[in-house]
C-alpha cells in the first residue's frame, strides 16, 4: 500500500469510503513494482463495500464503480481516491445525482433527481446548489430558474406557474422585495414581498428562527427555509406588459479558484515533469422541496376586460 494512502485517515467531501485499514480487504487485479494496487482490479473492503475499477499506485484513479453495503452506488471517475470528474451516484432511497464531481463533492454542472419526482439541474459548488440552476416541482408543475447560493435560492429568480410567472428577488429560499407577476406576456401586476413571522408558528424556545440551520455542506444539499417566516405579497399596480419593467434577470455566481486548486495544478505539473525525466459510507440525504408551494399567494382577481 502506498505511503500516501497510509496518511489518509479519512476522505473529505461527501463521505468517501475512507482509508483501507489493515487487513485491507480482499483484492484481485494488477499491481505495480511496489505491490500497490495499480491498473484494473476489484476489491472487497473490510467494511463490506465493493470497488471494481482502475487504481493508480494504490489509490482509486480513473473509471470505477463503488458499491456501498447500504445499497448506494457511485459509478464514474476517480482521482487520488476521491470522486472527481463525471459520475453518477445512486442513493439507497432512489434519489440520483448525475454530473460533475471534485474531491468527493458535487461540483460543476449536474442534475439531482429527488425521490418525490422533483429535479434540480444547474451549477454545484462544494456540494451545494450554487450558481444558475432550475428546480422543478413535479407535483404542482412549477419551475424556479434563478441564482442559488450555498443550497438556497438567493438572488434574482423566476417562478414559472402554469398560468403566470413571478419575477423578483429571493433571499434564503423565500421571495423578498420588489417584483411582479406577468400574465401571458400581456399584463403585469407590480408589488413587493415582505417576510413576516408566521402567527401559527410556535416560537417558544426558538432563539434565531433557524435562519442558518444546516451550515455544514456535508450534512444536506438543501439548507431549507427559515423557520417561522412566511412571504406576504403586497400588490401595488397593474400595467400592460413591458419587458423593460421586469426585474433584473438571474446571473451566474462568480467562483474563485481556491489555493487548494492551484496546489493541485502545481502538483500535476510536477508529476508531468518527473515523468518526463525518468471508507465511511455516503449518507442518504433526502432533500425536501426548497419552497412550500402549497402556500397560497395573495393575488387579487383581475378583470382584464375593464382595464
Amino acid at each position: 500500500m502506498s505511503s500516501d494512502e497510509e496518511d489518509d485517515e479519512k476522505l473529505p467531501g461527501e463521505g468517501g469510503e475512507g482509508k483501507e485499514v489493515y487487513p485491507y480487504g480482499e483484492y484481485e487485479g494488477a499491481r505495480d513494482e511496489n505491490l500497490d494496487r495499480h491498473g484494473f482490479g476489484s476489491a472487497l473492503l473490510p467494511n463490506g463495500d465493493i470497488y471494481e475499477g482502475n487504481y493508480y499506485h494504490g489509490k482509486r484513479h480513473g473509471n470505477g464503480t463503488y458499491c456501498f453495503k447500504n445499497g448506494a452506488r457511485y459509478k464514474g471517475n476517480w482521482r487520488k481516491g476521491l470522486k472527481h470528474g463525471k459520475g453518477e451516484f445512486l442513493y439507497p432511497d432512489g434519489t440520483r445525482y448525475v454530473g460533475d464531481w471534485k474531491k468527493d463533492f458535487k461540483h460543476g454542472q449536474g442534475i439531482y433527481y429527488y425521490v418525490n419526482g422533483d429535479t434540480y439541474e444547474g451549477c454545484w459548488y462544494k456540494g451545494w446548489r450554487h450558481g444558475l440552476g432550475t428546480y422543478t416541482f413535479k407535483k404542482v408543475n412549477v419551475t424556479h430558474f434563478g441564482t442559488w447560493k450555498e443550497g438556497r435560492m438567493d438572488g434574482p429568480g423566476i417562478y414559472n406557474y402554469p398560468q403566470y410567472r413571478y419575477h423578483g428577488n429571493f433571499e434564503r429560499n423565500l421571495p423578498k422585495g420588489p417584483g411582479c407577476f406577468t400574465f401571458n406576456a400581456k399584463y403585469m401586476q407590480h408589488g413587493f414581498y415582505i417576510n413576516m413571522r408566521d402567527p401559527a408558528f410556535d416560537y417558544v424556545g426558538v432563539e434565531d428562527l433557524g435562519l442558518d440551520e444546516g451550515d455544514h455542506p456535508t450534512e444536506v444539499e438543501d439548507r431549507g427555509n427559515p423557520r417561522g417566516i412566511v412571504p406576504i405579497w403586497r400588490a401595488r399596480a397593474i400595467t400592460e406588459y413591458k419587458a423593460e419593467l421586469l426585474p433584473r434577470e438571474p446571473v451566474p455566481v462568480p467562483v474563485h479558484e481556491s489555493e487548494e486548486s492551484l496546489l493541485d495544478i502545481i502538483d500535476y505539473l510536477q508529476r508531468q515533469y518527473d515523468k518526463a525525466g525518468g471508507a465511511d459510507e455516503e449518507e442518504n440525504r433526502t432533500v425536501p422541496s426548497p419552497v412550500p408551494l402549497d402556500l397560497q399567494l395573495d393575488i387579487p382577481d383581475i378583470d382584464f376586460d375593464n382595464l
